[in-house]
């Protein structure tokens, strides 16, 4: 592949959620992701990404640095592109595309150019949106074997576990707060989400503001999200986590995934591989590392109102591989 003559493209796309998505933090409508084309003049590689507001991303943002990478640099490479670039979407939708064209053309998976084990099914998470006990309890029933529910650090919270509880008894709850809860939230209720069953509790506190974690109990294990971004965040994650979420969005691409995964496992660190709300091109490159992960939470093409063509296969909460139409 001659890095030297590739074409690339980065364009907006807007896909509307199937019903309004809502977490502490707010609620949307739609999804607003970027995607990267890369093209050798046979062949094309593409990937997806969605720059993120908490993380002082926008799409013009993203698109500018881009652009001015590829105005700029001679030589893009999967390798260069993680030194020239930070960790964040852009360099996601980059490393990612980078990675499908390499895979079309040598004619490998990218699993197997990464030497990533995959499993052909595996279970992943379904997100019920932030709203009235009775209102997630109904989204719950029927649904996933596993439900992640968005709460928010109100007097509702224990309701609302407590309704899905009863509307889907044999699921797996794990729960989110998105940063809106505070410490005495934290003790008053903790103590009932784990009678409640609830296995994992993501991102309490906001991220500046979790050091309170070392001082409290943990019935449930607690997950970093907002927290943890990148391999250089762990350490200080140690005595406030017991797992953290790894999202490429905020990695920037594979590599940055694969070492600190790695390195979670070392520090004794649970794993939930997640996801923004994407296209099932944004989620492709993120299933192929759910054989690292305890927990999966890559349901986001499911809360649009359509997918891509060649899009992922959801069965029964499993997600099959991609297609190579799809990606890798």
């Amino acid at each position: 592949m001659n890095t030297r003559n590739l074409e690339f493209k980065v364009n907006e796309q807007v896909w509307p959620l199937d019903k309004p998505f809502r977490i502490a933090r707010g609620t949307r409508t739609e999804a607003r992701v970027i995607v990267v084309t890369v093209n050798d003049g046979q062949h094309t590689g593409r990937a997806e990404a969605v720059p993120s507001k908490r993380y002082g991303e926008t799409v013009a943002s993203v698109v500018a640095q881009l652009e001015q990478i590829f105005s700029n640099e001679q030589k893009i490479d999967r390798q260069r592109v993680q030194h020239l670039m930070p960790a964040g979407a852009a360099r996601n939708a980059l490393d990612c595309a980078l990675w499908d064209l390499e895979a079309k053309c040598s004619g490998k998976r990218v699993w197997e150019l990464a030497k990533i084990h995959v499993t052909d099914a595996v279970q992943t998470a379904l997100t019920i949106s932030l709203d009235t006990p009775e209102k997630m309890a109904a989204a719950a029933k029927g649904n996933a074997p596993v439900l992640k529910l968005k709460l928010g650090g109100d007097d509702l919270d224990l309701p609302r576990v407590e309704a899905v509880g009863k509307e889907a008894p044999a699921a797996r709850l794990l729960v989110d707060a998105n940063e809106s809860w505070s410490a005495s939230h934290y003790r008053e209720v903790v103590s009932a989400l784990h009678r409640l069953g609830v296995e994992l509790i993501e991102q309490p506190f906001p991220a500046d503001a979790d050091g309170v974690l070392e001082t409290l109990e943990h019935p449930v294990p607690v997950c970093a999200d907002e927290s943890c971004h990148i391999n250089a965040d762990l350490p200080r994650l140690v005595n406030r986590y017991e797992a953290i979420n790894v999202k490429l969005d905020k990695t920037g691409g594979l590599p940055e995934v694969l070492l600190p995964t790695k390195r979670a496992r070392e520090s004794r660190f649970r794993i939930l591989i997640g996801c923004m709300v994407c296209t099932s091109l944004g989620i492709a490159p993120a299933r192929l590392l759910a054989g690292v992960a305890d927990y999966i939470d890559l349901d986001g093409p499911l809360l649009l109102a359509g997918d891509r063509y060649h899009g992922l296969i959801y069965q029964d909460g499993r997600i099959g591989l991609p297609s190579r139409e799809l990606w890798g």
